[in-house]
């Protein structure tokens, strides 16, 4: 046996401010008990008193938790709604001064796919999209904007060609994107949310969390948005209660804020 672990959430609370109640247990802890068995801690408390004196291990735990699984333009159709439709719909509506939140941001992709994906539609000096992420470690990989092979195989090639530069056995963003975007680390479950975004993307994230705390997180999302403003979540990801939380369902990953 591990030891208690109700006790161990409010230990890694008060360290971290990451609320484990807030995930799906049984995910959850089959991820941590990995963790725990990697770095050789024969229990919820050792590990606990572990990360509390090694910092490493600490960003090692919260980098393991945060579910860091991204690439540039991840589920092409969606990117197709986004680039012929949200976005056109969007400038028609509010204009060129667009408000753009991507929320838990990973590593960078999505918020500088979002850039090339503007820079359709905009002189790159009128993009700002935010980006946010709770992993202080990924953000810093976002910045720097480095990338395999893998990662942007997606990207198209236009994009790819103008955008990117090969160093070694990586590729190099352009700081032309990259300074299109500000980083900032920002909890889902704890922080203060933005407010008059006219897009919010969150994919591929809220699936791990309880459906409690995906209704709290929806609700947020909804209130940080501008009256017809859209928010974009992941493939595998639902909104059951969309009408409830005062949202429009536009198509399967789509959908609209209807009041004010």
């Amino acid at each position: 046996m591990l030891g208690d672990y109700g006790k161990f959430k409010k230990s890694i609370y008060a360290l971290t401010q990451i609320d484990l109640s807030a995930y799906k247990e049984n995910q959850m802890r089959r991820r941590i008990d990995a963790l725990l068995d990697k770095n050789g801690a024969a229990s919820y408390e050792a590990y606990v008193h572990l990360i509390t004196e090694n910092s490493a291990k600490l960003d090692q735990f919260v980098n393991f938790l945060t579910i860091n699984v991204s690439e540039f333009y991840r589920d092409a159709p969606q990117w197709k709604i986004i680039r012929e439709k949200a976005i056109p719909e969007m400038l028609l509506r509010f204009g060129r001064n667009l408000k753009i939140w991507s929320a838990a941001c990973s590593t960078g992709d999505e918020p500088y796919s979002l850039v090339m994906e503007l820079s359709r539609h905009l002189p790159l000096h009128q993009i700002q999209v935010i980006a946010t992420d709770i992993d202080r470690q990924v953000i810093e990989l976002a910045k720097q904007g480095r990338y395999s092979e893998k990662s942007i195989a997606g990207i198209p090639p236009e994009f790819k060609q103008k955008y990117f530069k090969k160093t070694g056995d990586s590729y190099q963003i352009s700081s032309l994107i990259r300074s299109r975007v500000e980083f900032r680390t920002h909890n889902l479950l704890e922080d203060a949310y933005l407010s008059d975004c006219h897009m919010i993307v969150c994919r591929n994230v809220l699936i791990y969390f309880t459906e409690e705390a995906k209704v709290e997180v929806y609700k947020k999302f909804n209130q940080a948005l501008v009256k017809g403003g859209i928010l974009f979540i992941g493939s595998a990801e639902q909104i059951l209660n969309h009408q409830a939380l005062n949202f429009h369902r536009k198509s399967t990953c789509f959908f609209s804020k209807v009041n004010g």
